[in-house]
């Protein structure tokens, strides 16, 4: 009995007192998440009201009723069916993309160790410098040129050319995870060096790849300025571009804009959700060695 109650009394733990350092942490930070919640509340709010409870509540009251016309109005007024398709299209192109180009190109820039792979790394940072909103009017010119503005392929090249070079970059930093010993079993086993990348060093980049995907998936989902150059033909437009329609100096209707902000929001919370760990992973990988 006596060993017993020593075994038990090993295992316990007590928790720790709170202190005061730990005690404003948990201030500080209930504070954040309050403010970060607060106006997507406020979104999720108006969404449900109408016109009149717009103007006379408060933004924190509830709405009267649960009212989905809101949401109807946004269908039909933003035209969601033609607009919502075109953003989802052109943002699963471009990140899958992104994501075979900057993962081989990093492979090939960490195990290369010739000077001409160690300029293509330096070179692809220094487009991570360049903001791409500096580079509106040469994109717009060449794309102008090569007859690439207002055709669905020119604007996805557009955003895997704006986005490579933070991909390979962000690539490149979890390829010191992937063990050198398993290429070099699978080469000695005869495999090619696609189905090296593939077979082998691919599985591997789960949480890199997870990264890269949620990052770039809510840049170019939430992308404004570069659709808005790029596409001017009605069918062609992104959500984002038809939401601004309905701001105007003259008038602008709140409860259906907040409706579609809702709508938009949907796609980008589920992918996170869905690869939440990996990203939780990949953001992580390399803070800590041993």
């Amino acid at each position: 009995m006596s060993i017993g109650k020593k075994k038990k009394e090993k295992e316990f733990v007590p928790s720790q007192p709170y202190t005061k350092g730990t005690l404003a942490v948990q201030i500080i930070m209930t504070l954040a998440a309050v403010l970060f919640i607060a106006p997507l509340f406020i979104i999720l709010n108006y969404s449900f009201k109408g016109k009149r409870e717009l103007y006379l509540s408060s933004p924190l009251a509830l709405p009267e009723s649960l009212n989905f016309d809101n949401y109807a109005a946004a269908f039909k007024k933003l035209d969601l069916g033609t607009t919502f398709v075109n953003t989802l299209f052109y943002t699963v192109t471009s990140v899958l993309i992104l994501a075979l180009l900057c993962g081989m190109t990093a492979w090939a820039i960490a195990r290369c160790s010739r000077k001409f792979f160690k300029f293509a790394y330096i070179y692809f940072i220094v487009g991570i410098l360049i903001p791409y909103q500096a580079l509106f009017l040469p994109i717009y010119m060449i794309g102008f040129r090569l007859n690439l503005t207002n055709t669905r392929h020119g604007i996805i090249f557009m955003y895997v050319a704006t986005g490579v070079s933070f991909g390979v970059f962000l690539m490149n930093s979890f390829m010191s995870t992937v063990p050198l010993e398993l290429e070099e079993a699978a080469r000695i086993d005869g495999c090619s060096v696609f189905r090296t990348y593939f077979s082998v060093v691919l599985p591997l980049l789960k949480p890199a790849m997870a990264t890269l995907v949620i990052m770039q998936s809510f840049q170019i989902w939430n992308d404004y300025l570069l659709a808005s150059l790029y596409v001017s033909k009605k069918q062609l437009k992104t959500l984002t571009v038809a939401i601004q329609s309905l701001f105007s100096a003259q008038s602008s209707d709140y409860t259906t804009a907040m409706a579609a902000i809702v709508i938009s929001v949907l796609p980008i919370a589920i992918l996170f959700l869905s690869l939440q760990k990996y990203f939780i992973k990949g953001m992580t990988v390399g803070a800590v060695k041993g």
